[in-house]
């Protein structure tokens, strides 16, 4: 059965991926978690019909996630691929999420590949000279630097990104479009409260009265909430002021304040 796409590209996002594929230019997205880059991705590369591969970075990232290991099976020496060795052979798109919370070693052995030349020795096994395929299409997305594990990224590799994308939180009636994607039930006057209460907590937390800011992700599973039949300040307190009390009472009280004074008692 044909599934119809959730994605709302409210800002023409995939027209600038369109333009930088045509072109073999390589593309940064830069936003807050929770906005949609990865669906973003998924979604362009749904759309060229390619394949995807994906990696998301953390300190525990090696270069053996990148370019693969050795193994030994039999007694006969082998190697398994990384995933950018695989993706490079295979002219696929390579998604690199959240590449800034890498590692610097990890990031020195990217950026051999990202250059004009789209190659990389591969000094773990035979030497060999990988020359990516000439539809090798590679997107990464960045956390803002207040965000907890990111780190700003070379210069040099940075470079290699010319395209650049910023995606913020979308206006209030275009996230209730996203979130009614999602959703069934005919209740967008409290779906528009739950948006805005997301947006009231996302700017508390961008001067740093609070410690988090909720996602699309979050209005989403408000709005599925009351799809099952909660009402909007119980499902409010669960999907937005639940999670705060890990910071302290005083933290999960300031949140409630704002539900109590929005949702009513």
């Amino acid at each position: 059965m044909l599934q119809t796409s959730t994605y709302l590209d409210w800002n023409n996002s995939l027209d600038i991926l369109n333009k930088a594929y045509e072109i073999g230019l390589f593309v940064l997205i830069i936003g807050p978690k929770g906005t949609g880059k990865t669906s973003l991705v998924r979604e362009f590369a749904a759309k060229k019909n390619s394949s995807l591969e994906s990696i998301n970075f953390s300190l525990r990232t090696r270069e053996s996630h990148l370019v693969g290991t050795k193994t030994l099976t039999g007694g006969t020496v082998g190697f398994d691929e990384g995933i950018l060795i695989k993706s490079m052979k295979d002219g696929g798109i390579l998604y690199l999420d959240e590449i800034n919370a890498a590692e610097a070693d990890v990031l020195l052995r990217l950026d051999e590949a990202l250059d004009d030349r789209r190659q990389i020795v591969l000094k773990e096994s035979s030497g060999e000279l990988i020359k990516a395929h000439q539809n090798w299409f590679v997107v990464a997305t960045i956390n803002p630097l207040t965000h907890v594990g990111t780190k700003e990224l070379p210069p040099q590799l940075l470079s290699r990104f010319p395209v650049r994308i910023r995606l913020e939180y979308p206006p209030e009636e275009t996230e209730l479009a996203i979130v009614k994607r999602y959703v069934f039930g005919g209740h967008d006057d409290k779906l528009r409260q739950g948006i805005k209460l997301a947006n009231t907590l996302r700017e508390a937390a961008a001067v740093e009265e609070l410690y988090y800011s909720p996602s699309l992700r979050e209005t989403i599973s408000f709005g599925r909430l009351l799809d099952g039949g909660l009402d909007a300040k119980k499902a409010a307190n669960i999907v937005f002021a639940n999670v705060y009390a890990q910071w302290g009472n005083l933290e999960y009280q300031k949140v409630n304040d704002i539900i109590t004074s929005m949702f009513g008692t």
